[in-house]
């Protein structure tokens, strides 16, 4: 099996609903943190989402407040994110909030017979 650690970044500089990331083929991720930072003088709102290889629409995070001039990490703890799902983003103002993501991307052994 092979591993490897990574980020995934944006700055959401619209208030559309952006993919932070999404889980390769035949890999399972491990995102460890979720940080947010707004770099503005007000508060921001965010909220994340993780959309399922069927396309359901899961809330992680509904309208989480980001106070101005403040970094906030929204995991208390790892969360697993399986193969072809995607965790999204969208900011309720514009060009305030950058979105940082600490992920472990686990590929499973293939067990050959």
């Amino acid at each position: 099996n092979s591993n490897s650690f990574g980020n995934s970044k944006v700055n959401l500089t619209t208030t559309y609903n952006t993919t932070l990331y999404t889980t390769p083929s035949a890999n399972v991720a491990l995102v460890k943190s979720i940080l947010v930072s707004n770099d503005s003088g007000s508060s921001c709102n965010i909220d994340v989402t993780l959309t399922d290889a069927s396309s359901n629409v899961f809330s992680l995070f509904k309208t989480k407040a980001v106070a101005s001039n403040t970094t906030t990490e929204l995991l208390t703890h790892p969360l697993v994110v399986e193969e072809s799902e995607v965790i999204k983003v969208q900011a309720s103002d514009a060009n305030e909030l950058h979105v940082i993501a600490s992920i472990l991307e686990i590929q499973p052994r293939e067990v050959v017979t």
